[in-house]
């Protein structure tokens, strides 16, 4: 049987452990599909915040979080809450999760109004 102290120390070990291993779950690629995916639709919602700046969009129907980078990262490519409004037509081009059931797209690319931002430029697709 563990000791409390033991106990204690297991315990903190699995909750780092869990906690690291859902940051590098949600940070990166790794939960994203290879090739490029094109998503058309109306924003429903617009977020410049941490951890990923965030769009929900409407596509036929069904509602979709597109997560594009970092704040700084989205500002620096021309994104802001005030180039976008709720209902405006969005392209979102980048990576679908690898959960299909999943409506979640991680975008390198987004346009609105007929600007291109750029929001992972060494990430996008070849012309």
């Amino acid at each position: 049987m563990l000791s409390p102290f033991n106990r204690s120390v297991t315990l903190a070990a699995a909750v780092i452990l869990a906690a690291a291993t859902a940051a590098y779950a949600h940070h990166g690629w790794s939960w994203t599909q290879d090739g490029f995916f094109e998503l058309r639709g109306k924003i429903t919602a617009i977020y410049i915040g941490n951890p990923h700046a965030t769009l929900d969009v409407d596509a036929e129907g069904e509602v979709w979080r597109v997560e594009m980078a970092t704040p700084s990262r989205t500002i620096a490519a021309g994104f802001t809450e005030e180039v976008a409004k709720v209902g405006d037509e969005v392209t979102a081009i980048g990576n679908r999760s690898l959960d299909e059931k999943e409506k979640r797209m991680k975008a390198v690319r987004v346009i609105v109004g007929g600007k291109t931002y750029d929001v992972y430029p060494d990430r996008v697709p070849p012309a």
